[in-house]
């Protein structure tokens, strides 16, 4: 099954998930992580995405 973007993915981090949201949210996922989708623009550049940070970038 095919999973891309249909709008524009606003990850910095150079990966080869990168436009592949399936993929981006079943690998993070996996690590009890978010993907960069989640975070506002100044949350996604501390590459950290944790979900304590999420709920900080949140506030």
């Amino acid at each position: 099954m095919a999973c891309e973007n249909k709008g524009a993915c606003n990850c910095t981090y150079p990966c080869e998930r990168h436009g592949k949201c399936c993929e981006c949210v079943r690998y993070h996922k996996s690590y009890g992580e978010l993907p960069a989708c989640y975070f506002s623009k100044e949350g996604e550049r501390s590459y950290d995405r944790s979900v304590e940070n999420y709920l900080k970038d949140r506030k």
